[in-house]
């Protein structure tokens, strides 16, 4: 700058003492003779202070000539002392502000200036404890505001000193040279330093790459691997106390904020600059070569990168790791100093379609990550949602507003980015659609940190945060699971209020397409990782809500409260890995076994927040001293109960009920552990052996991996650790209260692990033990929850008391040990309760008397028998409201009262001596009555009898008191029973308790045959006794129902069923066709649940196959579920080498299924009939047809073309029955359809029949031998199916597998699986109808010539007014079930069953698999009150929704009277109810299982 210089030394010889500088000693020397360094320092000194005081003068800027001169001296800025180098340059920098603009210096004397200034002066600022500390800040301060280091450009070739300048300032701040005392730097060190830096910047038209690289690394101290343990600089050596390592950062680190202020001061330089940065960096590694990838194998496709990024490798690692590091200081640019960056954002646009995968992710979560606020420091720590945390969170919780304290990891974005740069983040968006699963994954990351940041506080409009609420829940029904996970993982980055407010405003878990109902719908994903993610976050979310649910908020409730149903649905799906799961989650996050911890308040979460503050519970308000945590647990328990739906509350007390069984095959478990005794055995060693192999087996078919949980339970019997065993019979004791088995589970946790090898080995093998102590703990039927649960049932506090008083049931059924220490407790209440004449008993009484029952049985001794307890029990036999409670009271009253022969006469004579409808307490007397002729048949005379029977039948079942005005064929259900109903089922079950007691089995006939008519007249002719035919259409349904469920119970005892003739059991299976949806629920409940039990023969397995056109979703879902468990089962009987009887229930079942239906009020020999039959065989093969088993299933088939009905021929029905010839012809029609249907089936499936070497025997009762062998030889050659069915059964069969592919793709929800929920919703118009999912066979005879080329459209006719019930009962039913094994001769049958009933050779361990299965199947089962023959035919349906299925016409109702005549039984709204005509086409024939695939990749199989 040669203005600046032109006053250089030309004239300094001639200067002389000017009038303004006074200082005119010398500062320089001649060599040899130095001037000491005391004098020197003086001299500097004065001359410093005489010209800090100066100001800048025009006219004096010649007195500074010769000081000047020697102030450049190398003998002064060269000089080895630094207080002397520090002195000049204080008084150079005073030179530069005096003569400035012009400096009195050339090019190299300025170098060597600022050479002294950046290499002596700027680095000792770092020491503030340095002696000449003000003279260096005096310097810095006179560059900035002076601006002398503008000078600096100026000189040629400063690039070297411009960089120092900047890496000596940044260093500074940074604290990379400390001072030897740890003081702190002045606040106006930064200051300056950073308007010092701001001004070269500012001047400077291009800058040294170097400096662009020093700044841009000041962004890079927020990153933690870059901060180290150098943070702090108060602390002497840098050194960091460990107690302080996580402290959360209060300030930003100095050095970044001079970075920040630089580009902000001037963004328009730097954004220059830092686009050619980027640009080179970005280009240099996305254009790197390419090398070929070393092949290591084919990828699966889907499960990395796509195919076209196969072949190339794409950006060196070393590349690789460089663009991640430029990628994170784009982050953090865009938190400090977003303006630099206009320039950078189109370049990563661009990355978003580059052709590498690496690059497309790079940028895809740069962007989410920009868009977010979140910079070089990642996010803060995650919410942490503590299911066991007490008291639980809450809306109003001050914790769930608090930011992050940390200043790195605050999400903070200072413009936002989508108004900001719109073009690009449209470009963002489109990343959804990306080919490659791992890019849609980041995508998906990217958008939930959006959304929980608000996009890093700049806030999203409510149509942007809807679309991508929206894209998020898309993503959970990715096709690829990596997506799936991301997004699962994404809500559970929301805080709890989050959740509720973002995620919930588009509804909750019960809502269709709803965020959280998606999520819930991932607990059945394909694939476990998915599985687990979902499941266990939507527990927590529950878990932490339980709070907001206990205070009553409705809007949680209305969100979460379905949660519970949603985990425990899973139960159905029969997957060992999902059950094992659905034991973790239970026990660890709905109902944890910490909770509530030991200290109940301030649960500290990680990031230092408490979760407990401001929580909702009423406990939150108690100090730790008053609060029960038994009570608070207990809480807990019943609201899941009470939130539960009817599926999943089956399946929380099957869990209970399994408990029950499992404990008694670990209990003969550990008893062989013992036995075993580490291999050391003093004898029986074989068969020590083999029972343990037999339990292990059993209890490795219950886990996900059998062969890895055989060796962990070896292992487990090896390690021979007593104490081990001793904790596991404390979890299963009944009378360990909750804390004893924590404490258990604890020490054997911690066993376990001490006594494993490694992490690993430990970790596997409580992998396999942990789900089995789970399953065979009391934990949630535990014996301190019993006195909470009778304080909710007694308070009804919190609205809980109905539910407590269910649980108490389930107590008291299940495990009545637990009541021992509180049995008192019940009875007195129960007794200061006793009704009267005048005053009723509580609501709550009934429960409690049930509870009682059930304990007496047990334990009659612990029951008091004091003269006070009894009346009291015989007040309510007498008084008792409902009438179960006078039931209940007789039980305990003849299970405990050691006089119960005269109590029995007493109460007998009461309730017969001037008995009158209507009068006071009949209904209870009509109960007594029941359960005296049931428990006590010998106690009472005949006179009694007499007159009970007398009542029942002349009193109640032949009156109709209040006569139906409506049609005749009027056929209803209500989900209220009024009084007269009440009394005709009570009526009806002492005529059935009598004949099930009758003591003499030689006249058991006699007695039976009145009462088998009347449930067989009440079955067919459609609950209607009244021979003027006025019974009111809702009795009705309801003495159908009870008629069909009494069969049931008679048929448990083997003398009973055999006084069921087979043409009986045909009418009695047409019940699971009734037109009423709650009496088909009703009737199959009680089925299954006698059928787990193994109560009931092995031809009742036939009936649920009538399923086949149930137009309810859930009802024919369930019970496809059941019939694929009972598959299970026998399957499992089979591996283990039971008896082949008992190894093809399902398979046998088939004959007598093609029996049925020969007999089947609907059956038509048309060709359109034919094919709906074969939706029967179809619904069969679709559930129990496996390769293994088909060849044996055609066999049966062919079997009953080689024989003639037996019904017809031996049989004198009371009904409309086909003749013996024509039954003959039904019976070859379909078993030549069966056989054809099977040819397709095997064709499908590409499987192979094979010839069985021997002939199955088909069961006498039903199939009798052809005598003739040439009559069998034409039967045999002659084909009896019309043209056209053999194409409709394919056809029906294509229908079926494409109906199968729709609804795999389709991901819905559970549709209608909740009988009283979800079916209420459905438009009763909308039912489907029979044939409605298959093709439709032309109606009249000549179309059935033609061939079923395609599907012809459904009819537009209406359906007639008065058409059967039949066609009623075919109406739509099409659903899948599963497989199963068995049958031969009805005689066989008795003697299987006794096989099946009787204990095997030890009942602990041989009878595990069978006892395991039964009780994890029983759902509905109700509970069994003192001895085996005692009532319990209580009304399942009581609360069923009505739901009508659509007549059809031309079938005949089945009913003794003539068909033709009699109208279908139809409600008043009939024509609402009937099934549209555009409603064909539209069944489902989803299977259950069909939920797991969820539509995601592929269509299910057929099966």
């Amino acid at each position: 700058m040669p203005s600046r210089t032109a006053a250089a030394t030309t004239e300094i010889e001639k200067s002389h003492t000017m009038p303004g500088l006074q200082f005119n000693e010398p500062l320089s020397w001649r060599a040899g003779k130095p001037i000491a360094v005391a004098e020197l320092l003086r001299r500097l000194q004065a001359l410093s202070k005489e010209m800090q005081e100066m100001d800048q003068e025009e006219d004096e800027r010649d007195s500074f000539t010769k000081v000047a001169k020697e102030l450049v001296n190398p003998n002064l800025i060269a000089h080895k002392d630094k207080g002397v180098k520090a002195l000049a340059a204080s008084c150079l920098v005073d030179i530069l502000r005096l003569c400035a603009p012009d400096a009195p210096y050339t090019g190299q004397q300025l170098r060597d200036i600022f050479n002294l200034i950046i290499t002596q002066i700027l680095p000792a600022l770092a020491d503030p404890s340095n002696a000449y500390n003000n003279q260096h800040l005096y310097v810095l301060s006179s560059l900035a505001q002076v601006k002398s280091i503008l000078l600096l450009v100026d000189i040629p070739s400063a690039e070297t000193l411009l960089k120092n300048v900047f890496q000596i300032c940044f260093d500074v701040l940074s604290g990379s040279s400390k001072s030897s005392q740890g003081d702190e730097l002045r606040k106006d060190v930064e200051i300056n330093m950073t308007a010092m830096l701001v001004c070269l910047v500012d001047e400077c038209n291009t800058l040294p790459p170097e400096v662009i690289d020093i700044i841009v690394a000041q962004f890079l101290r927020t990153d933690p691997k870059a901060l180290g343990g150098n943070i702090s600089k108060s602390k002497k050596n840098g050194a960091v106390d460990e107690k302080q390592s996580t402290l959360t950062l209060q300030q930003l680190p100095p050095a970044y904020d001079m970075a920040k202020y630089i580009c902000n001061a001037v963004p328009e330089r730097m954004a220059r600059h830092f686009s050619q940065y980027f640009n080179d960096v970005i280009v240099d590694a996305s254009t790197a070569p390419k090398e070929k990838a070393p092949s290591k194998g084919k990828k699966r496709r889907g499960e990395g990168a796509d195919d076209s990024d196969d072949d190339l490798t794409g950006p060196t690692e070393e590349d690789l790791k460089e663009l991640r590091k430029v990628h994170g200081l784009l982050r953090e640019l865009w938190r400090a100093c977003p303006g630099v960056l206009q320039n950078v954002i189109p370049q990563l646009e661009a990355e978003l379609s580059a052709e590498n995968i690496q690059l497309r992710l790079l940028a895809t979560e740069t962007f989410g990550d920009i868009v977010s606020g979140i910079g070089a420091a990642g996010l803060p720590a995650p919410p942490t949602l503590d299911p066991a945390a007490y008291p639980s969170n809450a809306l109003s919780d001050p914790s769930e507003n608090t930011v992050s304290l940390n200043l790195l990891t605050k999400p903070s974005s200072p413009l936002p980015f989508i108004s900001a740069h719109p073009q690009a983040y449209s470009g963002y968006l489109g990343r959804k659609h990306d080919k490659s699963p791992l890019i849609r994954a980041a995508w998906t990351t990217g958008i939930g940190r959006i959304l929980t940041t608000s996009a890093g506080g700049a806030g999203l409009s409510q149509q942007e945060e809807d679309r991508l609420m929206f894209d998020l829940c898309r993503m959970m029904g990715d096709a690829d699971e990596k997506v799936r996970i991301a997004a699962v993982r994404v809500v559970a980055s929301f805080n709890f209020r989050d959740i509720i407010s973002k995620i919930g405003r588009a509804g909750g878990v019960t809502e269709n397409s709803s965020l959280l109902a998606t999520l819930a719908d991932r607990v059945r994903d394909r694939k476990h990782p998915v599985r687990e993610e979902a499941m266990v976050l939507i527990a927590r979310i529950w878990g932490v809500a339980v709070g907001e649910l206990s205070a009553g908020n409705e809007q949680i409730s209305a969100l979460v409260g379905g949660i519970p149903s949603k985990v425990l649905d899973t139960y159905y799906t029969n997957d060992m890995e999902i059950m094992a799961l659905l034991d973790r989650v239970f026990f660890e996050q709905l109902l944890p076994l910490s909770y509530p911890p030991v200290k109940a308040k301030g649960t500290r979460l990680t990031n230092g927040h408490s979760q407990g503050a401001g929580g909702s519970q009423a406990a939150a308000n108690h100090n730790e001293e008053t609060m029960d945590p038994d009570k608070i647990r207990t809480e807990r328990i019943l609201l899941l109960v009470r939130d539960l739906d009817e599926r999943a509350k089956k399946v929380f007390y099957a869990m209970q009920a399994r408990q029950l069984v499992l404990s008694k095959v670990m209990t003969a478990y550990l008893m062989r552990c013992e036995n075993y005794n580490g291999g050391v055995m003093e004898g029986n060693e074989s068969e020590v052996k083999e029972h343990l192999t037999r339990i292990i087996k059993t209890f490795a078919s219950m886990l996900p991996n059998p062969s890895q949980a055989t060796a962990d339970l070896w292992k487990f019997v090896k390690m021979h650790d007593r104490r081990s065993y001793q904790l596991v019979r404390f979890c299963m004791a009944p009378d360990s209260d909750y804390r004893t088995i924590t404490k258990a589970l604890k020490e054997f946790t911690k066993r376990i692990v001490e006594s494993s090898s490694s992490m690993a080995a430990s970790s596997g093998l409580l992998d396999t033990l942990m789900p089995l102590i789970y399953r065979v703990s009391l934990i949630v039927y535990n014996k301190s929850h019993v006195p909470a649960i009778m304080d909710f049932s007694r308070t009804d506090e919190k609205s809980l008391a109905a539910t407590a008083h269910e649980v108490l049931r389930e107590i008291s059924s299940r495990t009545p040990e637990v009541l021992k220490a509180h049995v008192q407790e019940i009875c007195k209440t129960l007794q200061d309760e006793a009704p009267s004449a005048q005053k009723p008993n509580e609501a709550g009484a009934v429960d409690n008397l049930k509870a009682c029952a059930s304990f007496a049985a047990k334990y009659p001794k612990e029951v008091p028998q004091d003269r006070k307890f009894v009346q009291a029990m015989a007040s309510y036999a007498l008084h008792g409201s409902p009438p179960e409670a006078a039931k209940y009271a007789v039980s305990i009253i003849w299970a405990a009262s050691d006089k119960k022969e005269m109590l029995v006469r007493d109460l007998a004579q009461k309730c017969t001596k001037g008995f009158a409808y209507g009068g006071e307490g009949f209904l209870s007397r009509l109960a007594t009555l029941s359960q005296l002729v049931l428990l006590a048949p010998n106690e009472l005379d005949e006179q009694h009898t007499d007159a009970t029977i007398d009542i029942a039948i002349k009193q109640i079942l032949h009156q109709v008191r209040e006569p139906s005005k409506k049609p005749a064929d009027a056929y209803e259900w209500s989900s209220t029973v009024d009084t007269e109903a009440q009394a005709k089922c009570w009526a009806l079950k002492i005529l059935v308790n009598r004949v099930r007691s009758h003591p003499v089995a030689e006249t058991l006939p006699e007695v039976a045959s009145p009462v088998y008519s009347l449930l067989f007249k009440l079955i067919d002719q459609l609950g209607e006794l009244s021979t003027a035919s006025n019974t009111p259409p809702t009795h009705k349904s309801r003495l159908r129902l009870l008629a069909a469920r009494l069969y049931l119970k008679l048929c448990t005892s083997k003398p009973h069923d055999a006084l069921l003739t087979a043409s009986a059991f045909n009418v009695l299976a047409t019940v699971v066709q009734d037109p009423e949806k709650p009496v088909r629920v009703g009737f199959i409940h009680r089925l299954k649940k006698y059928l787990n039990a193994q109560k009931l023969p092995q031809r009742f397995y036939t009936i649920p196959f009538l399923f086949a056109f149930e137009p309810s979703d859930s009802l024919r879902s369930d019970t496809v579920t059941w019939i694929k468990s009972r598959a299970t089962v026998f399957a499992g009987l089979r591996t283990q080498g039971s008896s082949s009887k008992t190894n093809i229930v399902l398979e046998s079942t088939f004959a007598r299924l093609l029996s049925l239906l020969c007999h089947h009020p609907d059956y038509g020999s048309a060709t359109e009939d034919l094919v709906d039959f074969a939706r029967y065989i179809i619904f069969y093969l679709q559930n129990v047809a496996k390769e293994d088993n088909l060849s044996l299933i055609y066999h049966i088939a062919q079997r009953v073309k080689q024989c003639r009905d037996a019904i017809s021929a031996s049989e004198s029905t009371e009904h409309a029955a086909p003749s013996a010839s024509e039954a003959d012809e039904r019976l070859y029609h379909l078993s030549d359809l069966a056989q054809t249907t099977i040819r397709k089936f095997e064709d499908m499936h590409n499987w192979t029949i094979q010839t069985l070497p021997s002939r199955i025997r088909l069961p006498s009762t039903l199939f009798a031998e052809i005598k003739s062998h040439s009559e069998a030889q034409r039967i045999a050659e002659h084909r009896y199916l019309p043209e056209g069915v053999e194409e409709g059964v394919e056809e029906l069969l294509k229908a079926m597998v494409r109906a199968a592919k729709g609804t795999g793709k389709k991901r819905k929800s559970e549709g209608d699986h909740h009988a009283e929920g979800r079916d209420s919703k459905k438009p009763k118009g909308n039912l489907p109808i029979r044939k409605a999912s298959g093709p439709k066979v032309a109606k009249e005879k000549k179309a059935a010539s033609k061939k079923t080329a395609k599907t012809p459209k459904p009819k537009k006719k209406v359906e007639d007014k008065d058409q059967g019930s039949a066609e009623r009962r075919r109406s739509g039913r099409v659903k899948e079930v599963e497989k199963s094994y068995a049958e031969r001769d009805s005689e066989e049958d008795d003697e299987e069953m006794q096989m099946m009933d009787a204990p095997a050779e030890e009942e602990d361990t041989d009878t595990a698999s069978e006892a395991y299965d039964s009780a994890s199947e029983q759902f509905d089962e109700e509970d069994e009150v003192g001895k085996e023959g005692q009532d319990d035919d209580e009304e399942d349906a009581k609360d069923e929704p009505a739901t009508r299925t659509a007549p059809k016409g031309k079938k005949k109702p089945p009913s003794a009277s003539p068909r033709a005549k009699r109208a279908s039984p139809r409600n008043k709204n009939s024509k609402q109810t009937r099934a549209k005509p555009s409603a064909r086409g539209k069944a489902k024939t989803r299977d259950a299982d069909d939920d797991d695939n969820d539509g995601l990749s592929e269509p299910p199989d057929f099966e």
